[in-house]
């Protein structure tokens, strides 16, 4: 049911696209021993995913969108939150991997859109991670 809900933020197309990223982030070694911990969950389904998606704006907006992020590199913690978790788990956690899981340069701005997409990607390995 939350699946379902959570697809109204998606078109079809950027569905597919996000799934296709999931499953190469799952062939990687590294980013594949990234997961939610019970306290993680528990957390999500004390806040509910709309809060979480609004701490993982606000997180994106404020650590990854500038040109060039204060600590790049190092801005994302390894714990603490379950965006945190799932922006290493999704190559979404420094510009240099931004740049090379899902093809955003770095050393500019990001747009809106861009900053959307990233939130898709880390809202649906939150949810598939949860299931």
């Amino acid at each position: 049911m939350e699946r379902e809900c959570y697809d109204i933020f998606m078109n079809h197309a950027e569905t597919k696209i996000i799934e296709y990223k999931l499953n190469r982030l799952k062939a990687s070694k590294f980013r594949s021993q990234f997961h939610l911990k019970q306290k993680d969950k528990d957390y999500i389904d004390k806040k509910g995913l709309e809060t979480i998606r609004q701490h993982c704006i606000d997180f994106i907006r404020q650590r990854l969108a500038p040109a060039e992020p204060i600590n790049d590199g190092k801005q994302t913690p390894m714990r603490g939150h379950p965006v945190f978790i799932g922006q290493h788990a999704t190559g979404t956690c420094c510009r240099s991997c931004l740049y090379k899981w899902h093809k955003i340069p770095p050393k500019k701005e990001l747009t809106l859109e861009e900053q959307e997409y990233i939130v898709d990607v880390i809202m649906s390995w939150i949810i598939n991670e949860r299931k």
